[in-house]
């Protein structure tokens, strides 16, 4: 799920789609308009998936995806090695998750825990 909206209108903090990418916009630089072209804008971005960095360049009024990031609850069911089974918490669904290395304390059966998902993709929110 994703929406188009033009350059112009991101700010850093939101979200855009870099190489088919859910990304998080870190900074926005933009150049003033010159004789014979419109503004262009640099927009630093990190992957919200793989932390990976990401530029894009283009004109601030060309027409960029956002994606639908949405953070939801889920309750742990189990634990088996790295992989947790969640329940979402709004439409009872199940599905399956690998617990990164730095959760793997602070993900316990029983418990809620906060999960973010954009694009088909799911992670782990867990804020300390």
């Amino acid at each position: 799920m994703k929406q188009q909206v033009e350059v112009k209108e991101l700010k850093e903090g939101k979200y855009m789609i870099v190489d088919d990418e859910a990304c998080i916009i870190k900074s926005i630089t933009k150049s003033k308009p010159g004789k014979h072209g419109s503004a262009k804008a640099r927009i630093e971005t990190i992957g919200l998936f793989d932390g990976q960095k990401r530029s894009y360049i283009g004109s601030v009024a060309n027409k960029v995806y956002i994606p639908i990031v949405e953070r939801k609850n889920a309750q742990v069911i189990s634990i088996v090695g790295e992989i947790a089974q969640l329940m979402d918490l709004g439409d009872f669904s199940t599905f399956e998750i690998v617990i990164p290395g730095e959760y793997k304390e602070k993900v316990k059966e029983g418990e809620e825990i906060s999960y973010i998902t954009a694009l088909g993709k799911v992670k782990l929110d867990i804020r300390t």
